[in-house]
């Protein structure tokens, strides 16, 4: 589905709605759960009802992050007078990286009358994509773990998804790397990695990556770190470059690359924002990290940049202690600028009902959003479509480049770093 999905607009009434918030607890289907978090501010209004799912504790990649940081958004929020001044309801549930469960966290969202699902990740998008286009509900801020989620007419994502970190980070490499080698997971997503990276190496004219294979719940990686060291340090003139990109198990690989790297002539080392942070170059070491050097492409600024603020001041207020909200994953990054989204909209409905069908309205109708600096303003009005042919939805194609120094993740530019026209030179 490439196209905009005609609708029919209906006025909605101004009016109040009389009712009292009614207060759900307890245990929901497919293990969600919910956080009611109304206050007398925002009593006399219907409460907003929305859904955030991710995996959380697989063996392959988790995100615990965004369920905790959207329950804390809920708390947040309905302590200073609510969404738009109506309590704020957030739904929970865990797709445990598969397509069944997926499918029934959408089912969920549909039967608790969501108005959107906000903030998400899964690999799924097959599978619970299509639930909520047939009940009309919007998919704001997914992680961009799936190319639907940028073609989908009822996707709205606020990055540019493994696309464009992909295609940044071989642009990135094109100015160092005269080789470069490219260790992804053996699976049909990690099928979509080699071509976008060779589509940034193609900048400057570098050849295509050595695509490496790996599994994405290996222990140990020594064999592929000795391949990826072997080929990368017979590079012309010593540029030779590993890029990895699995996930969480990116730190298993560079553990298993660090025990082998002194073995070899120097190397330069690269991956994406997912695949490392803050938080896992300071796990790992710090300035002695595996990751020292590294060149870093990422959606949004650096953890450290002052634009994280709001978010930290957020955090530190409602969820101070949760180890699982780290305000430098990226997953809790893009729940929270995916909730900023949801606030305006609701704004932008004034006095009106909240529906999951004003909410789609108000953002078809080129409703721009600002997120404070942390991404450019987004609109995914029909005018504001991406002009990259297989990525309609990708109104955000920007990316920074980073590198740890000194065990800190560091911006290279001072300015983001516009993929598109890179992406749209993919085959």
């Amino acid at each position: 589905m490439t196209g905009r999905r005609p609708s029919t607009r209906i006025r909605i009434p101004r009016s109040h709605a009389r009712t009292a918030a009614v207060l759900l607890s307890g245990a929901l289907v497919a293990g969600c759960g919910l956080v009611p978090g109304g206050d007398a501010k925002g009593a006399e209004k219907q409460p907003v009802t929305v859904m955030t799912w991710a995996p959380e504790k697989t063996k392959a990649t988790n995100m615990p992050g965004m369920p905790a940081m959207a329950r804390a958004y809920a708390r947040w929020i309905n302590a200073h007078g609510g969404i738009g001044g109506r309590p704020l309801k957030v739904l929970t549930c865990n797709d445990h990286n598969d397509s069944v469960d997926a499918a029934r966290c959408a089912r969920s969202a549909v039967e608790h009358k969501a108005v959107a699902v906000v903030g998400s990740y899964s690999q799924y998008s097959n599978a619970f994509l299509p639930l909520l286009e047939s009940a009309g509900i919007p998919y704001i801020g997914g992680y961009g773990a799936t190319e639907a989620e940028f073609t989908s007419p009822l996707s709205y994502p606020v990055n540019g998804g493994q696309s464009a970190l992909l295609a940044g980070n071989g642009r990135q490499l094109s100015e160092d790397c005269a080789r470069t080698v490219l260790i992804r997971p053996d699976s049909i997503a990690g099928d979509q990695l080699a071509p976008l990276l060779n589509a940034g190496l193609a900048l400057h004219d570098r050849p295509a990556a050595v695509d490496v294979l790996a599994a994405d719940d290996a222990t140990d990686y020594a064999d592929r770190a000795r391949r990826a060291l072997d080929t990368a340090s017979r590079a012309p003139q010593g540029e030779g470059c590993v890029a990895a990109v699995l996930g969480e198990r990116t730190n298993t690989f560079f553990d298993s690359f660090r025990r082998l790297r002194d073995d070899y002539p120097s190397v330069r080392t690269a991956t994406v924002l997912g695949s490392v942070d803050q938080t896992a170059v300071d796990r790992t070491g710090g300035p002695k990290s595996p990751y020292e050097g590294a060149y870093v492409t990422s959606w949004y600024p650096a953890s450290g940049d002052a634009r994280w603020a709001p978010m930290k001041r957020a955090i530190n207020e409602q969820a101070f202690g949760d180890n699982r909200i780290d305000p430098a994953d990226a997953g809790v990054q893009t729940t929270w600028i995916a909730y900023e989204v949801l606030r305006q909209v609701v704004e932008s409905v004034g006095d009106g009902a909240v529906t999951a069908h004003t909410v789609r309205t108000a953002l078809d109708d080129d409703l721009k959003v600002t997120t404070g600096g942390l991404t450019p303003p987004l609109r995914w009005g029909y005018d504001h479509m991406s002009t990259v042919g297989d990525f309609p939805r990708l109104v955000n194609a920007r990316v920074t480049f980073q590198k740890v120094v000194s065990g800190r993740l560091k911006a290279t530019r001072k300015t983001s770093v516009d993929v598109t026209d890179t992406l749209a030179r993919l085959p």
